[in-house]
């Protein structure tokens, strides 16, 4: 669901910079004062046409640059270029459209000393080189945040999304497909719409033309149906694709063999157009597989960039999170996510395990209490002992759980192979039926009965079965990772559609994820004031709440102290 921004008027599109709607406690027309920093330094680079021209994907992570994020520590992964300066590769989250790319690159490019600032849409890659210092990454990196946009270091498991070569030949297999389909389509209207008025030898050169084109078109694009049909019978059962290839086959062969004897009819065009409207399909099942992949790839990069490692000598320095071993302890600061999986050995703090248990309400922790990677640290610094990295963490769990519910058939799914078992055997016996019947019972000629034979078998193929529900599926599936719902089992939709009653045990997960101020206009602005400067120190939910509903900048106060489970203290300007 997408809309453009210049077509809705102010109230329908909400926020002026990423679109959100507003509320009552929002005193104007952003919804916090980082999307109105946003809005006035995109205004100044003279960058104002991107609010005309992007288009808002409603189920991607809104472009709000004041949200419980801390600014990416990305020094270590700063390379010398070999003629000299500075690279870097980051993966960019929260693009929506063309329009997102052309801001990144021309707010980058008004920076001094940048050579190269690039973003690809496909594989959301940044690729940022300078000159000068090695501190100047920062600077390009602030510049594009500060636009709402989250950056991660660009890893394989990204570059193995990008490189989908599975997704590559279905793409290969769908364009020669359609480029038979339509070319030989042309040639056969010729023969249908000229009828007794076109000689053998015009229809037998048309005949000929086609066979030329939808030969090496079906042998090539047949390839994913062929292959799937010989490893099924290769375990000796059978599959929807077995009759599409048997059929195919037939239909090709018998137009061939027809064409050469000079015969009245060829079906070249039958066979490509089944093959194109088939490849459509399975190209988009495994398009929306690959998005929900490199979805939950993403949820690992931008999670876990490093972690705080406490060595022997008591030294804390960044380590990637999958270098950690069990037994380390490491150092998660305020504001910070936790890398690992682990058991905390000092402190006392709040942490929102949202990503996680799907709980919004902060969860106190102490000495003793388990955490896990993706956690946000709300409260005051922990020391943490690990238990688990990389791979083997929760949050690594939850991504694999989504590729194995991706992998596993659903209901309707496994019905079809279930039917399949029956449909193939059943197809072939009365396609053989058909052409003994017109062999023998209507003394036809062997090509006759076996095009008929073939037409048996592709007529009812089952195309609606095979298309419809695997795209369903996994589309939805992927629709719901993107909104932050965990889908374990396959038949989870199916069987919500017989669900009478929704029964919640725990009212945290009915609550939104950020919380905002009611009624604050009846509150004098004096206090609003005062609230809003002690909570400039704190990262808790309700100190962010009541830090944008305050419209001006608010004033940090001095000594600051916040105590978790009790709230925060300090002096003001006059002590």
């Amino acid at each position: 669901m997408t809309a453009t921004l210049a077509t809705l008027p102010l109230s329908a599109i909400g926020c002026r910079h990423c679109g959100q709607p507003l509320t009552a406690s929002s005193g104007g027309e952003f919804c916090c004062a980082g999307c109105a920093a946003a809005f006035d330094m995109i205004k100044g680079l003279g960058l104002g046409r991107y609010y005309e021209a992007r288009v808002i994907d409603a189920n991607q992570r809104p472009l709000r640059p004041d949200s419980e994020h801390e600014a990416s520590q990305l020094d270590r992964f700063i390379h010398p270029h070999k003629d000299g300066g500075y690279r870097l590769d980051l993966m960019v989250d929260g693009l929506q459209c063309g329009a997102c790319v052309w801001l990144i690159e021309s707010a980058l490019s008004k920076l001094p000393g940048l050579k190269e600032g690039r973003v690809n849409m496909s594989t959301r890659r940044l690729r940022l080189s300078w000159t000068g210092e090695r501190q100047h990454g920062a600077d390009l990196v602030r510049q594009v945040e500060r636009l709402g946009y989250r950056l991660a270091p660009f890893d394989l498991s990204c570059l193995k999304a990008a490189d989908d070569k599975t997704g590559q030949r279905l793409t290969r297999a769908l364009a020669v497909a359609g480029f038979a389909a339509g070319n030989v389509m042309m040639l056969s209207i010729g023969i249908w719409a000229g009828g007794g008025e076109i000689g053998p030898a015009t229809r037998d050169l048309l005949h000929w033309i086609s066979a030329l084109i939808a030969l090496p078109a079906v042998t090539y694009a047949g390839v994913p149906f062929f292959a799937s049909a010989w490893a099924a019978l290769r375990q000796g059962r059978a599959n929807m694709d077995l009759p599409i290839s048997v059929g195919v086959t037939l239909v090709t062969g018998m137009s061939l063999i027809e064409t050469a004897r000079g015969g009245e009819h060829a079906y070249f065009d039958s066979a490509a157009a089944l093959l194109f409207f088939l490849l459509i399909g399975r190209t988009m099942d495994h398009l929306a597989r690959r998005r929900a992949r490199v979805a939950a790839e993403q949820l690992i990069a931008l999670r876990a960039i490093s972690v705080m490692v406490i060595g022997p000598d008591d030294l804390v320095r960044p380590v990637a999170a999958e270098a950690v071993e069990p037994g380390w302890r490491m150092q998660v600061a305020s504001g910070e996510r936790i890398g690992v999986d682990g058991v905390i050995l000092e402190g006392m703090s709040f942490l929102d395990q949202s990503l996680i248990t799907g709980e919004s309400l902060p969860r106190p922790v102490g000495p003793g209490d388990l955490v896990f990677a993706g956690s946000l640290n709300l409260g005051a610094p922990l020391s943490i002992r690990a238990t688990a990295a990389g791979e083997g963490t929760v949050l690594a769990e939850c991504v694999r759980l989504i590729e194995a519910a991706e992998n596993r058939r659903g209901l309707f799914v496994g019905l079809s192979d279930r039917i399949a078992r029956l449909y193939a055997p059943v197809v072939h016996l009365a396609a053989l039926i058909t052409c003994l019947v017109w062999r023998f019972g209507f003394d036809a000629s062997w090509s006759e009965a076996l095009l008929n034979a073939a037409a048996v078998l592709i007529i009812t193929c089952p195309c609606a079965l095979a298309l419809a529900v695997p795209a369903v599926q996994v589309i939805t599936a992927g629709r719901l990772f993107r909104r932050g719902i965990l889908l374990k089992s396959p038949t989870a939709l199916e069987r919500l559609a017989s669900v009478t009653l929704v029964a919640f045990d725990k009212t945290g997960t009915l609550s939104e994820p950020e919380f905002a101020l009611r009624a604050a206009a009846e509150i004098a602005p004096e206090a609003r004031a005062l609230a809003a400067s002690l909570a400039a120190a704190s990262r808790h939910p309700l100190a962010r709440a009541l830090l944008r509903a305050q419209p001006a900048a608010a004033a940090p106060l001095a000594n600051v102290k916040e105590t978790p489970g009790s709230g925060v203290e300090g002096a003001g300007p006059e002590g």
